[in-house]
């Protein structure tokens, strides 16, 4: 099969994201005039070192928002957000969390989620994260087509639940990912390959 994306590909479900994939989930938190927000993110990433830095896509828009959804208005009010992980004893939670709510419902409070504060931005964050990354906003790009954005985030400060230190590695006990469709994974089976000389 091959076809052009202009063209449609004429299967019952659009396979990109299903290609693409597994995902890591960036459950990303904001606080702004509105109140506190915690929506899932799967097209993420981290992509630099030093300083560490990471992205992540929100596509669609939302009618109460101008052109976008509520995590990408509201850091662009607040200029920072936090990056949550995702275990697969947070899917329901995390799942819950994606519901079309109307902007300034505080997701923490609907779906039964402990809020804890971050550190060096002022914004909350998911106590039960494996691992949360604090972040400021470097920029937000608009990419091409209807209300897609990229943002680009420093990360400024990293939360590790200790139960996730193993010999000074972090070894969360899943990584909870986005296949596509409605499919999930949760990734454990870990192997080790050091690369050549």
């Amino acid at each position: 099969m091959f076809y052009r994306p202009q063209d449609g590909h004429g299967l019952p479900h659009n396979p990109f994201n299903a290609i693409v994939a597994p995902r890591p989930i960036a459950w990303i938190s904001t606080r702004a005039a509105l109140g506190d927000n915690l929506a899932p993110y799967s097209f993420f990433n981290a992509v630099a070192y030093t300083p560490p830095q990471v992205i992540f896509a929100s596509t669609g828009v939302k009618p109460d928002r101008e052109g976008t959804k509520d995590s990408v208005a509201q850091l662009r009010e607040s200029g920072v957000f936090c990056v949550n992980l995702v275990t697969s004893a947070l899917k329901d939670q995390m799942n819950a969390s994606c519901a079309n709510f109307p902007a300034g419902t505080d997701e923490f409070t609907q779906c039964g989620i402990e809020k804890a504060e971050c550190e060096t931005i002022i914004c909350p964050r998911v106590a039960q994260a494996p691992a949360a990354l604090e972040c400021r906003v470097v920029q937000v790009i608009k990419l091409l087509g209807q209300a897609n954005f990229l943002v680009h985030g420093e990360v400024t400060g990293i939360h590790i639940q200790d139960a996730c230190l193993h010999d000074g590695r972090y070894l969360p006990a899943d990584r909870l990912s986005r296949l596509g469709y409605h499919d999930y994974a949760a990734v454990s089976d870990l192997f080790e390959m050091k690369r050549p000389d």
